[in-house]
């Protein structure tokens, strides 16, 4: 399967290791070399801002979705494909869901992993059938697998659910893994 666009979650700072700008970057320029459109939030900062100017000095397209809320905070970045304004997060997540073939969560925050569970349970609950993945740069989100992987040992979730995350450090890995994933039936618990 090939992607038209993918939405990337990340962080709106750079965290503490520059191997995040350098992966971010990376990433944004195979998502041009593959000829992607990267749908993100929106921001000129952090593993955002540093993924849309690498997608963009490729000469990729690049479509920032942003809540209204954030405009005072002059954070968006002004030099992208096209930049979409939202009244709400919710309203956000849900328009780059709708626009992306597939999501890459990148390291972040709350905001991050807020957008990248309720993406993730909308594919368990059947809502879509797109890739949903995550590039684990730096082993950042080894603990939160780690947390997963208990969840099924303890029973609340199904070892399909957490074989729907597609996991890598690497991402043309990554990529290529996404673009062979085939969706699990994974709601029998209904």
């Amino acid at each position: 399967m090939h992607f038209k666009r993918i939405t990337v979650f990340c962080g709106s700072s750079s965290g503490s290791n520059n191997i995040y700008l350098e992966q971010a970057r990376l990433l944004g320029k195979e998502l041009a070399k593959r000829d992607i459109e990267l749908i993100y939030g929106g921001a000129k900062v952090g593993l955002m801002g540093a993924v849309a100017d690498s997608v963009l000095s490729e000469g990729g397209i690049v479509t920032g979705v942003m809540p209204e809320f954030l405009k005072n905070k002059e954070i968006n970045h002004a030099n992208l494909s096209e930049l979409i304004w939202v009244k709400s997060m919710h309203e956000r997540k849900t328009l780059m869901s709708e626009m992306c073939d597939a999501v890459i969560a990148l390291p972040g925050g709350y905001g991050t992993l807020e957008e990248f569970f309720e993406i993730l349970t909308w594919a368990q609950l059947g809502l879509h059938n797109k890739p949903v993945a995550i590039l684990n740069t730096n082993g950042f989100y080894d603990h939160l697998l780690a947390l997963i992987d208990n969840m099924v040992k303890e029973h609340f979730l199904k070892d399909a659910n957490m074989q729907m995350i597609l996991i890598s450090d690497n991402i043309t890995s990554l990529l290529d893994k996404m673009e062979s994933y085939r969706p699990v039936n994974v709601q029998k618990w209904i």
